[in-house]
């Protein structure tokens, strides 16, 4: 064992192995000091900043010894188009009473603790959201403007002590909650955008004498990625975390699966996640910078009659969720002990209450593992959860969902696997 560290120590000190370490931080990878991270896969979480809040989900509470990345939602974006805190208190001035905790302010300087206990975490902070993408048209509209959103992002990552940037715009062209804003010079401009911040963290590192992470929020609905180069904007990339949840959800008149991994026959839409993942694969992206997003949430639909179960049914109402409408954390799902089915041809579950009429579109243990089986499958590049506070707490357990994934990506043991070929 002496004998392979000095040989590493030697290979270090050379050139070569300096700008191999390089492209290998680039990627988003690591050569981990946690021997349990020898797999090349990665496990990202994002941690939501009012999580501290109703959730009472604490940087403390986040399980790192089996993550790889924790993405930090969200930053705002100022009226003047720079980087700004999304929320003050909570994220850079809020004190801590943990004597272990207490040596920093904020959620911020808890992040900073945590990077110490786990030397092999990256962690990257998120710009936008859905609730604040609507300044990105304008921030990506000129040269001017993409520089000064850039600087002020890196500057940002590097005050608060973050490893990389996540570009969370949702969406070019169509903005979500502001359709009327969207430009269709978006397009071209997100990916002028990208090449303007991966500029600025090349410019920072090669004063710290480090690299830095850059990544991006990607959806998996053709109306939304048909509005991306994607096939352009992967060389500035670490990775892309592929958002394959909110597949379905109470938008909709009629219940679905949230996420399933496969079409149903009987499923009147198109939207799943391998078919988000090939067109990703098909756009030239290479395989292992395609990170896939699995929910640690679900959602749901009210009034629901029990025809099929409640599948694919009419459903009339907005229920009332854990912290929102039609929203349920998965924790909560599983409290509820509904009765739980599976359609074998999404390899997806859900549960259903024919007394309160409640369908609840999820995932769950074995469709998270059947998920992870796909990534090694596919040679992808990971997971990406959506988000940490909606699993259980006991992050060792066989029904927590990070656990389900750390097994099976880390491990390389999933608990259920997809049928040969």
């Amino acid at each position: 064992m002496s004998a392979n560290i000095s040989k590493f120590t030697t290979l270090f000190a050379s050139r070569t192995a300096r700008r191999l370490l390089l492209m290998i931080a680039l990627l988003g990878l690591s050569i981990p000091s946690n021997p349990c991270f020898a797999s090349s896969k990665r496990i990202v979480g994002y941690f939501p900043s009012w999580g501290v809040y109703a959730r009472n989900y604490q940087v403390m509470d986040i399980p790192a010894d089996k993550l790889t990345h924790v993405i930090f939602a969200f930053a705002n974006i100022s009226a003047s188009g720079e980087c700004v805190l999304g929320d003050r208190w909570a994220d850079a001035e809020r004190p801590h009473d943990d004597e272990a905790w207490n040596k920093g302010t904020g959620s911020f300087g808890q992040f900073l603790q945590l990077k110490k206990q786990h030397p092999h975490l990256k962690t990257l902070i998120s710009v936008g959201g859905w609730q604040w993408s609507d300044k990105f048209t304008d921030v990506a509209l000129t040269t001017s403007s993409r520089q000064r959103f850039a600087r002020s992002c890196v500057h940002f990552m590097a005050r608060y002590g973050f490893d990389g940037i996540d570009i969370d715009w949702e969406y070019p062209v169509r903005v979500g909650l502001h359709p009327q804003i969207g430009r269709p010079q978006d397009k071209a401009n997100f990916t002028r955008l990208l090449a303007a911040v991966r500029a600025e963290l090349n410019a920072r590192a090669s004063v710290d004498g480090r690299s830095y992470l850059l990544t991006v929020a990607a959806p998996p609905d053709p109306g939304a990625y048909s509005h991306i180069e994607l096939s352009t904007i992967h060389p500035y990339l670490s990775f892309i975390n592929l958002m394959a949840y909110d597949l379905h959800g109470g938008w909709e008149d009629t219940t679905n699966l949230f996420a399933p991994l496969f079409k149903a026959h009987a499923d009147p839409s198109r939207m799943n996640v391998s078919a988000a993942v090939q067109a990703y694969l098909d756009a030239g992206i290479p395989s292992d910078k395609i990170v896939v997003g699995v929910p640690f949430y679900g959602r749901g639909w009210g009034g629901v009659q029990k025809t099929n179960n409640g599948l694919y049914q009419p459903g009339p109402l907005a229920p009332a969720g854990t912290f929102g409408i039609g929203v349920f954390q998965y924790w909560d799902v599983r409290a509820r002990g509904y009765p739980r089915y599976w359609n074998k041809e999404a390899m997806s579950p859900w549960v259903y209450s024919q007394r309160t009429g409640l369908f609840i579109g999820y995932d769950d243990p074995q469709s998270i593992s059947l998920k992870a089986d796909f990534i090694l499958k596919k040679h992808l590049g990971g997971a990406v959860c959506w988000e940490l506070t909606g699993d259980i707490r006991d992050s060792n357990s066989v029904d927590s969902l990070l656990n389900t994934l750390y097994t099976s990506l880390i491990n390389g043991k999933p608990p259920y696997r997809l049928p040969s070929d």
